[in-house]
């Protein structure tokens, strides 16, 4: 984006004020441009997300971001970058909706600051994102986040998406095992594991480099595909964009030692893979899969709890199990912190009233979800609630 010279002069007064100045990244090289300083960012977050890291966005925006228009806001001071709000534009009968750089995938996702920073730049810049667009649809907060705490009330409203598990990693994992394992369960794995030997020689092999990720990841896309062959699948992890685009930044990221993907080998047959982040002495789950035709052995719960294991060799404290509260992350995980979907930020009138008609319908869903006789009044009025909802009086209120 070029400056006038009166842009300049003005950008130069604030810095010299001791004041922030905000801007839009709305194409690809500026975003590039900002690398080293945005990730610093990220990790100074309360909880670090993998999926803001610089790479995987420009990745993200390379390969899925058709269709939206790049908005990010940031805050500098002089030419250090101190806040940034990684949006994107994606058009909706007519409206700007504004959504996280990295989608559904963005788990996590918040305003960054810098620690330095005052509260009040964040609200600053949100006010400045929100005159651009008509409302926001973000999915991936925490209830606790940095976003959700500087929104003025009523301005954005949560509604839980994902479950979260959450482990804290101390000491041994031997330890660890035992502590959340039952020994029913612990007895069930280990005889498995034992079938397992026997049908040939078992390996378990970590990926960290560049090289071994590369490598890795052809057996961790073939077994994804074995796996969900048939299966409703929304990750896209295996689809050709899908890919892509970890082919691109999978390794990209392993260049910075945040990749770890555990195969689990069987006479150098791969069966099973878990792959995961590491950002900040936390590990992040992101995807896992096994080949059927070894199902009965539980090839994924060997696979992740070898994966755990080298975290704790790691010295890593934190697991982010991410998504639902599958029963094999229950068995693992000390407390659920949900994730959200954040509806709000409200912009223009327009804005306003689809928010307005939005949250009533997820508000209601939510009571039906916890009552039997309201699930019956939902049924009855849901024709008449989507109706209004898709309602062009409201978009044009």
């Amino acid at each position: 984006m070029s400056q006038t010279p009166l842009d300049r002069g003005e950008t130069l007064e604030k810095a010299l004020s001791g004041r922030p100045t905000y801007r839009v990244i709305s194409t690809e090289p500026e975003l590039a441009e900002l690398g080293a300083s945005w990730d610093d960012l990220v990790r100074a977050m309360p909880r670090p997300s993998p999926f803001l890291l610089h790479t995987w966005l420009v990745e993200w925006y390379r390969h899925y971001g058709r269709g939206s228009d790049l908005a990010a806001w940031a805050a500098f001071r002089g030419d250090d970058l101190v806040a940034a709000f990684p949006i994107v534009h994606k058009p909706w009968r007519g409206l700007r909706v504004a959504r996280f750089l990295g989608g559904e995938q963005s788990s996590l996702a918040d305003l960054l600051l810098s620690p330095s920073e005052e509260q009040s730049t964040a609200a600053a810049l949100v006010r400045e994102a929100a005159g651009d667009h008509d409302f926001a649809e973000l999915f991936g907060l925490s209830g606790d986040g940095r976003l959700a705490s500087i929104a003025a009330p009523g301005d954005l409203h949560l509604f839980k998406r994902a479950d979260g598990p959450v482990l804290e990693l101390a000491g041994d994992w031997d330890e660890l095992y035992r502590e959340k394992v039952s020994s029913k369960h612990r007895s069930s794995y280990r005889r498995r594991r034992q079938q397992l030997e026997k049908t040939g020689a078992v390996e378990f092999t970590l990926a960290r480099s560049r090289e071994a990720v590369e490598a890795a990841l052809e057996d961790a896309f073939r077994l994804h595909a074995l796996r969900w062959t048939g299966r409703p699948d929304g990750s896209g992890f295996a689809t050709s964009t899908g890919v892509s685009f970890h082919r691109a930044v999978l390794p990209a990221l392993a260049q910075q030692d945040v990749i770890r993907l555990v195969t689990l080998r069987v006479d150098r047959r791969a069966i099973a893979f878990a792959l995961a982040f590491a950002i900040s002495e936390r590990l992040y789950g992101y995807r896992l899969a096994f080949d059927p035709s070894f199902g009965r052995y539980s090839p994924g719960l060997l696979v992740l709890h070898r994966l755990l294991e080298f975290a704790c060799e790691e010295g890593l404290r934190r697991v982010e199990f991410l998504g639902a509260a599958d029963r094999f992350k229950l068995e693992l995980a000390d407390r659920l912190e949900p994730i959200h979907l954040g509806l709000g930020l409200a912009g223009t009138a327009r804005g306003r009233a689809v928010v307005t008609a939005r949250t009533e319908v997820r508000r209601l869903r939510e009571r039906v979800s916890r009552s039997p006789i309201a699930r019956r009044a939902y049924d009855r009025a849901r024709p008449l609630l989507t109706k209004v909802a898709r309602s062009k009086d409201v978009l044009k209120a």
